[in-house]
């Protein structure tokens, strides 16, 4: 398996080695958000491809299917955003310095992109793993059907979410305001919490593979909440709409902040 994973891993390096050329030319490497979920799903394809009887085996198949469910959508929705509103303000601060020092594209490389990628190869991990580890396995397993209805809820959370994120923006008599009906009413982040969801079911799914997989591979999971919960994720997205929106504050103490739950009455 490792030598597969190592094909993988060189297979993103050099496609991120092409996107950081690009995001050279363009003075921007905003779009990185969007090779996220993409990435992830190109990773579960190369597994697929190369994974020894990975065509014929039902467990594999669904893995590439959720994770490319996943990746994909998600992919084209945070670069649909990134065309329509431009540079992210958040990698604009972070390379302020080196662009006014001329070493925007050298720190484009290792403060963005590299890490990107060794996150992304990280926290995709569960469906490399048990693509290739599945072999030619027919039989779906009790826990891989559990890990399918977990994934579901994720995308439900995460898609509709998002979608009713989407609407809420274009009313421009929303500017300003806080979003905190439909999903929105029960937590302040359904589409973090189904990503979470959608990643948990997919380790499942890879443990019903290997155990020995699920040991090894539960780092993706448990550091992608940890990111979307106490790191990039929540937190730092939620100190900057105290700042821009006076109704956050409110909206914060009546509203859990990651798992869905009925609001607390003021």
């Amino acid at each position: 398996m490792i030598h597969l994973l190592m094909i993988n891993a060189a297979i993103l390096v050099a496609i991120v080695l092409v996107l950081w050329a690009i995001s050279v030319r363009i003075g921007d490497v905003s779009f990185v958000d969007s090779f996220w979920g993409t990435g992830m799903a190109l990773m579960a394809i190369a597994s697929w491809l190369h994974g020894p009887g990975s065509h014929d085996s039902a467990l594999a198949t669904i893995l590439l299917a959720m994770t490319c469910a996943w990746g994909f959508r998600l992919g084209i929705y945070l670069y649909r955003r990134w065309h329509r509103e431009g540079q992210d303000p958040r990698y604009e601060r972070i390379l302020r310095k080196d662009r006014e020092k001329g070493r925007f594209a050298f720190a484009a490389l290792t403060k963005v992109w590299l890490g990107q990628a060794v996150l992304l190869f990280l926290v995709s991990s569960p469906a490399q793993a048990g693509i290739i580890a599945a072999g030619d396995r027919p039989d779906v397993p009790s826990l891989a059907l559990a890990g399918i209805a977990l994934f579901l809820v994720g995308i439900y959370f995460e898609w509709v979410g998002d979608l009713q994120l989407v609407r809420f923006r274009a009313d421009p008599a929303n500017a300003g305001k806080v979003l905190d009906s439909g999903l929105w009413r029960y937590t302040r982040h359904p589409n973090y919490f189904g990503d979470a969801c959608a990643w948990w079911g997919i380790w499942l799914v890879a443990a019903s593979v290997s155990w020995t997989v699920a040991a090894w591979t539960v780092v993706g999971p448990l550091f992608l909440t940890f990111t979307l919960t106490r790191w990039s994720g929540k937190p730092l997205l939620e100190a900057g709409l105290v700042r821009k929106r006076p109704d956050y504050a409110a909206y914060v103490e009546r509203t859990s902040g990651f798992i869905p739950w009925p609001p607390r009455k003021r």
